[in-house]
């Protein structure tokens, strides 16, 4: 029997697990933190195998295969080890796919995945098709594929989730942009990261989509580059050659099979520049797999935005509360600021990933009143930030940052939590981080 070793037992390992499991292998899990007690209760529930807070590399290193967690890098000991005899090691979402023959639309980029997900679930459950939502958001893939039938598949991907992909293909790839981001994981090589996000339209042909901003400098240098098979479809502000969704005369244009929809731009649910490209991109994958004209553009106009991206908190003394916390990088801080019509109070920090934060330097000069360090380490920040002339608060906890941002903030202002920093130094998460602001902004 096959002995198939699962590393990580969070949502994508415990799925894993279930689903190699339901296929007949013998399976064992093993984690080297604790794992949440509702994983524990399911892999019981099943009869599988796990171990916690270690590898024991006996038990690992036989493995046939390997399901690695997107979390663990490759450059742990034990993953070393596995490649070194030759073991093969795999994403969840790689080996989910081999078991189910439904469509798969996925989405990718530095910034937007998760609204664009959200959105393209959206229209296709409104479209009525029998559809699931997967990776970083939803349950995983594979847990779905072991326990529902699903004949389309939404995945949000990350560049991690890809790195651990060979076979699995994407009937609908959707690659919004690409920025530096996650660069301690790629040997601080940007073009290592770039090739990673554009794993996801491997092994697709001429039969499949690939749906992508025609005008991300990145994405059209590499395009040049690469011999893509797919059928293209580009999206942009401006109307280009071959450009299948892009704005005129305020008017949302999507350009697919032979159907032209128009919408203007004021009814889409969400506001602002990048939120009409992830509009775009969600409308053209909709309209690749034939869904109404109207379904989808009462989808644009009705969706609701996403937790934790630009969402708006409160209203205290004349002073608006936005958490942005999913911005764990300079560029989704960037989008963020980008649409601030007022004075902002900015809340920065966390673990730098090795951020540029010269890409955000203008819109601070611009537009930010006050800085606010969060983090325990915030020199790397203190090292770019201090000789530009802005006032900056340090503190170490979300309500010592809500109370200096309401000391600071003037009336019609803004005070906008977007880290640009992975969460993991003072929080369990970014959702951790980000429903914390919300509950210190509702105590004020």
């Amino acid at each position: 029997m096959k002995r198939i070793v699962v590393l990580g037992a969070g949502e994508s390992g415990t799925g894993a697990a279930v689903l190699a499991q339901k296929q007949g292998f013998d399976v064992f899990v093993s984690d080297l933190s604790e794992i949440k007690p509702e994983y524990k209760r399911m892999l019981d529930s099943h009869g599988i195998c796990w171990e916690e807070k270690q590898h024991t590399e006996a038990e690992v290193l036989n493995a046939d295969e390997v399901i690695k967690s997107p979390g663990i890098p490759d450059k742990v000991p034990v993953v070393r080890k596995l490649r070194e005899k030759g073991v093969p090691v795999i994403s969840e979402i790689e080996f989910a796919g081999r078991y189910t023959d439904a469509k798969m639309i996925c989405i990718t980029g530095s910034n937007g995945k998760t609204t664009t997900t959200m959105l393209i679930y959206h229209i296709l459950k409104n479209a009525g098709l029998n559809v699931g939502l997967a990776g970083n958001v939803g349950q995983s893939l594979a847990l779905q594929v072991a326990t529902c039938s699903f004949d389309y598949y939404v995945v949000e991907l990350s560049s991690f989730q890809l790195d651990g992909m060979t076979e699995f293909k994407a009937d609908i790839a959707v690659l919004l942009n690409i920025t530096p981001d996650h660069l301690d994981r790629y040997d601080y090589k940007f073009q290592n990261y770039i090739d990673s996000k554009f794993r996801i339209i491997q092994n697709q042909t001429e039969k499949d989509a690939f749906i992508y901003w025609e005008n991300d400098p990145v994405i059209k240098a590499e395009l040049a580059k690469r011999d893509i098979r797919s059928t293209l479809y580009p999206f942009a502000l401006e109307r280009g050659e071959k450009t299948r969704a892009f704005v005129e005369k305020e008017q949302l244009v999507m350009q697919v099979l032979n159907s032209v929809l128009r919408m203007p731009v004021s009814e889409l649910a969400l506001e602002g520049t990048h939120n009409t490209y992830n509009s775009m991109a969600s409308g053209l994958a909709a309209s690749v797999l034939d869904v109404k004209k109207e379904v989808i553009r009462e989808s644009l106009k009705g969706f609701h935005p996403v937790e934790h991206r630009l969402e708006y908190v409160a209203t205290v003394r004349n002073v608006r509360y936005v958490n942005d916390s999913k911005a764990t990088n300079v560029n989704s801080c960037w989008y963020a600021l980008s649409s601030m019509k007022t004075p902002t109070v900015l809340i920065l920090g966390g673990i730098d990933k090795g951020n540029d934060y010269a890409e955000i330097e203008e819109l601070v000069h611009e537009k930010v009143r006050a800085l606010i360090f969060m983090g325990k380490d915030n020199s790397l920040l203190h090292r770019f930030f201090d000789k530009k002339g802005k006032q900056i608060v340090d503190v170490d906890s979300m309500e010592a940052a809500v109370q200096a941002a309401y000391e600071l903030a003037l009336e019609g202002d803004t005070v906008l939590l977007s880290p640009c920093c992975a969460s993991f130094d003072l929080f369990k998460s970014y959702e951790d981080r980000g429903r914390q602001f919300k509950e210190c902004v509702k105590r004020l």
